[in-house]
């Protein structure tokens, strides 16, 4: 049995496919300690682990908005990426190193597990492998690692490999780190200065680029669906999308579900569980834009009440949430603001997407189902209902895009995430162990 410690930035994207894992992991019969947000302890018990909350700026809560991002609605464009960055990730580092050390202190711990951009392992990842456990990221969104193929992550722009692509890559990915990020670099050096009292490295890379200081980058994600970089860091495997939709609350089918069963066509259209408190932004228009459309537009709110939906138009349901495992095999289309997790599991059943890229890592998102053409992009957050419904008609219409987000759904199946997840961090113990070779 070994003993793997699970650190995560609070936000349930990250925490999520965590607890999935961990849940297989110490069914096999290892010990894992979740450490995150304090509203995640009941669901790391009930998975069997043992859990740490993280504590002071690290503990925050991102349902409360105006708690943790008190002044989201100051900035805009690059002044709010760098803001929402620096607040979820760079401020924490100093208790997340606290509430890493501290486990390390008391317990042996074989091997560490954070989410990609837990940047609080940052000064476990100064110091040589053999005076460290080896550290495994999970890459819980489209892979972000600095290539000279692609433009940084963020950008939303798709790969080049021709001489003239890769100068604008080169030159764009020095910009960002260099000159756009700067500030966010500082605040990481500073940041890292109070967790630690020492100096970072100055050869330390960009603290949101640590994939290629991970001993393993498990991408909870399909090759396939991934840019085919030249240069990928050398612990990068792909293990495949874990599906969590199994592992949320029982939800019970709501009374209008049998209406589905008239073998119209079904859309549906989420905003997730976290973007969704102004519902104007995607679900609103594609109601209007889809009122007359002659199938059905199945609405899952995300914890918001029915009501805030407004007016139902006659070919809609609406439930605040839906089980995902009967409803996306039924699907024609998802609407949706472009969710990794959820795009994926939309992929691997073979429905072609209509993406609204909201904030975060979702431009990327969409830019693949651009590049993948398993649906279409609307490059923006705040579609029209025209141009909702006239994305869902294509979608619908080609065949194309379904012949894709089909294959993808082939690639998909092919993958066992969680049994790929044991493997790989058992195989990393023994490798990292003193006698392996013995």
């Amino acid at each position: 049995m070994a003993t793997f410690l699970f650190a995560s930035n609070p936000l349930y994207g990250h925490v999520a496919p965590m607890l999935a894992a961990g849940r297989h992991l110490v069914t096999a019969g290892h010990r894992v300690i979740m450490l995150t947000g304090s509203r995640f302890a009941d669901s790391a018990r009930d998975a069997g682990m043992d859990f740490v909350p993280l504590t002071g700026r690290a503990d925050f809560d991102e349902r409360d908005l105006d708690g943790y991002l008190p002044d989201l609605d100051r900035h805009s464009g690059l002044a709010l990426s760098q803001y929402q960055l620096q607040h979820n990730f760079i401020h924490p580092i100093p208790d997340q190193w606290a509430g890493v050390r501290s486990v390390l202190a008391d317990d042996d711990v074989d091997a560490v597990v954070v989410d990609h951009l837990f940047a609080g392992i940052a000064p476990l990842l100064t110091r040589p492998s053999g005076e460290r456990p080896p550290v495994a990221a999970f890459g819980i969104g489209p892979l972000a690692q600095l290539s000279r193929d692609a433009a940084p992550a963020g950008m939303a722009l798709s790969p080049s490999w021709s001489p003239w692509g890769r100068l604008r890559n080169r030159a764009l990915n020095f910009a960002v780190v260099n000159i756009a990020f700067r500030g966010t670099q500082k605040l990481a050096r500073t940041m890292y200065q109070e967790a630690t009292g020492t100096s970072l490295p100055s050869d330390f890379p960009f603290i949101l680029d640590l994939a290629g200081l991970f001993d393993r980058l498990l991408q909870l994600g399909p090759r396939e669906f991934e840019y085919p970089l030249t240069d990928f860091v050398p612990g990068l495997r792909f293990v495949g999308p874990v599906d969590t939709s199994r592992s949320n609350r029982p939800v019970s089918l709501p009374l209008w579900w049998d209406e589905l069963d008239d073998g119209r066509p079904i859309v549906h259209v989420t905003q997730g569980t976290v973007a969704n408190q102004d519902l104007s932004t995607l679900i609103r228009p594609t109601l209007d834009g889809l009122a007359e459309f002659d199938g059905h537009v199945v609405v899952s709110t995300g914890n918001v009440p029915v009501k805030s939906v407004g007016p139902i138009p006659a070919n809609a349901h609406v439930a605040e949430f839906l089980p995902y495992d009967l409803l996306l095999p039924r699907l024609d289309a998802l609407v949706t603001n472009g969710g990794y997790g959820t795009v994926l599991l939309a992929l691997s059943h073979g429905v072609p997407i209509v993406v609204a890229p909201g904030a975060e890592d979702k431009p990327e998102v969409a830019a693949r189902v651009d590049f993948f053409d398993v649906g279409v992009n609307l490059r923006t957050s705040q579609p029209t209902p025209a141009r909702i419904a006239q994305a869902v008609s294509e979608v619908i219409g080609s065949d194309d895009h379904r012949t894709n987000a089909a294959a993808i759904a082939t690639a998909i199946a092919g993958y066992d995430p969680l049994e790929s997840i044991r493997a790989e961090l058992e195989a990393l113990i023994r490798t990292a162990a003193p006698d392996s070779t013995a």
